[in-house]
């Protein structure tokens, strides 16, 4: 089943000759469970396309499919609610809340929401993403290793559809970086995620079950499975 799909997706720049065509007509599909890299150079229009998938930015034209439902047929509003329940997101610049402890920063986004907090689900990804001694710290005492677990368990917190993942080891190490996507690739197994992550480190990139290659806003391979 494809949880996630891109028909005739396209951004563009500016007017006349001075048009940048950032994404210009992808058609994708990711099935349920599946660990996808998106691998380009930089100005490959990789970054926009996760823009798009994950709703940050509304297309020129084309649509994103969420779980069968085009999300830029939704208004603002209701686009920022289905965003923060169908979606996750993990930067390399972490994004944490530097007042709020390690178990804060995770459920934030349940709480937002003002959901009940499904503890055991929340307690599994804690021990799954070895954060079980670390929860009572603030990102301050965390390595930059340890921050990257708790974005990545904050964005598992909501049981998101798709969790995107844009350049998660850029910030990193080689060595942290690759336990990092160790984890990645655990969480997509333990708990069947959904997982699309930009990349243009193609080590990093092997993790991953799929790899999906865009130039000049086209893909160019491993566009379907």
């Amino acid at each position: 089943m494809d949880i996630l799909k891109t028909i005739g997706l396209k951004k563009y720049y500016g007017r006349g000759d001075t048009t940048v065509k950032a994404l210009d007509g992808v058609d994708l599909t990711i099935a349920d469970g599946e660990f996808a890299a998106i691998v380009g150079t930089s100005g490959s229009g990789k970054s926009t396309l996760l823009h798009m998938l994950g709703g940050l930015d509304r297309p020129t034209s084309g649509k994103v499919e969420v779980e069968g439902r085009d999300i830029f047929s939704l208004k603002d509003d209701a686009l920022t609610i289905f965003r923060r329940r169908k979606i996750g997101f993990v930067f390399q610049s972490y994004n944490l809340v530097p007042v709020l402890n390690v178990y804060e920063n995770i459920v934030l986004p349940i709480e937002l929401d003002g959901n009940k907090i499904d503890r055991r689900h929340i307690g599994n990804i804690i021990e799954t993403l070895g954060l079980a001694g670390k929860i009572n710290s603030l990102p301050s005492q965390l390595s930059g290793g340890q921050q990257q677990r708790v974005a990545i368990a904050r964005a598992l917190a909501s049981k998101p559809a798709i969790l995107l993942a844009d350049e998660p080891t850029g910030n990193l190490d080689s060595k942290t970086s690759l336990d990092v996507m160790g984890l990645l690739k655990i969480t997509s197994e333990r708990f069947s995620q959904t997982i699309v992550m930009i990349t243009h480190n193609e080590e990093i990139a092997q993790t991953a079950d799929r790899i999906i290659r865009i130039e000049d806003g086209r893909i160019v391979g491993g566009a379907n499975v």
